[in-house]
């Protein structure tokens, strides 16, 4: 019997979106991919996919990287139009998306939802106001605050992001965050430790000083204390730390990175220098 497991495929839009400029981001290093997917390959991608899969359980596109509801209009309709053939004979079941918490509010969900989108991830990062500004997010806390009730009340499912290690960040303000986002009562997380990429502005903020790297072991001590505030309250973390690839490896420069950052946190792994 076939196991019952999601299949999400990922459709990445490097900077799609995006608006701001944080300091932390360089997304063609991350993924490895530049431009925008043109539609034959949102379509060649989905097919791909859908061709190898063996499993019998939910079944979604995901368009990642950038801040989704940030495209033009036209732009967006045009990508989720592609997947609405999937939809109707029943090869896909759903899509998501991830976006700011300030490119959201209801009208822009009804609209999502009209194509089938059923999951929203918000790329917090963090609620310190201080963290947010130091990084260049553009948003507020309050703004992320108020995405996730719009979205909660639109039906939708929610995904945050968090990424501590920031400019300005601490473990109490890391800390804080983490229960602030389990308040929100998300219906799942993502933590991405804080990296210092190749061609980002965190990368002069390194080589300049005003901006500490944190080592691997305090980061995985600070996030064994976040998965436990989010498994107390049944949250799955459903992420933490990057997906390994060449390109990310080749483009990090300084941070607490290892390819298997989960299995550190969850003590399946020893961390290097630990007691």
């Amino acid at each position: 019997m076939a196991r019952k497991k999601q299949l999400i495929i990922p459709i990445f839009i490097p900077f799609g979106g995006c608006q701001h400029k944080c300091v932390f981001c360089n997304q063609e290093g991350i993924t490895g991919e530049v431009e925008l997917p043109t539609i034959d390959e949102v379509v060649e991608k989905i097919e791909s996919y859908l061709s190898t899969w063996k499993g019998v359980g939910r079944r979604e596109v995901a368009f990642y990287g950038g801040s989704f509801t940030g495209l033009d209009l036209t732009l967006q309709d045009t990508y989720l139009g592609a997947v609405q053939g999937f939809i109707a004979d029943g090869r896909i079941d759903s899509i998501r998306l991830s976006t700011r918490p300030d490119y959201i509010n209801e009208d822009i969900v009804r609209h999502l939802k009209s194509f089938g989108v059923k999951v929203v991830e918000l790329g917090v990062q963090s609620f310190s106001e201080e963290v947010l500004r130091l990084s260049g997010r553009g948003h507020s806390a309050e703004d992320a605050e108020l995405a996730v009730e719009i979205l909660r009340g639109l039906g939708m499912e929610v995904g945050l992001q968090l990424m501590p290690g920031l400019p300005g960040d601490s473990v109490e303000r890391s800390i804080e965050s983490a229960l602030t986002a389990r308040d929100l009562k998300p219906d799942f997380v993502r933590i991405y430790p804080t990296l210092v990429i190749k061609d980002t502005p965190l990368e002069g903020m390194y080589k300049d000083g005003t901006y500490v790297p944190w080592k691997l072991i305090e980061m995985v001590k600070l996030c064994r204390r976040m998965l436990d505030i989010f498994n107390e309250t049944g949250i799955k973390v459903v992420k933490m730390g990057l997906h390994p690839t060449k390109d990310l490896e080749a483009s990090i420069i300084e941070g607490p990175y290892h390819r298997a950052f989960k299995d550190l946190v969850e003590g399946r792994q020893v961390v290097e220098g630990s007691p």
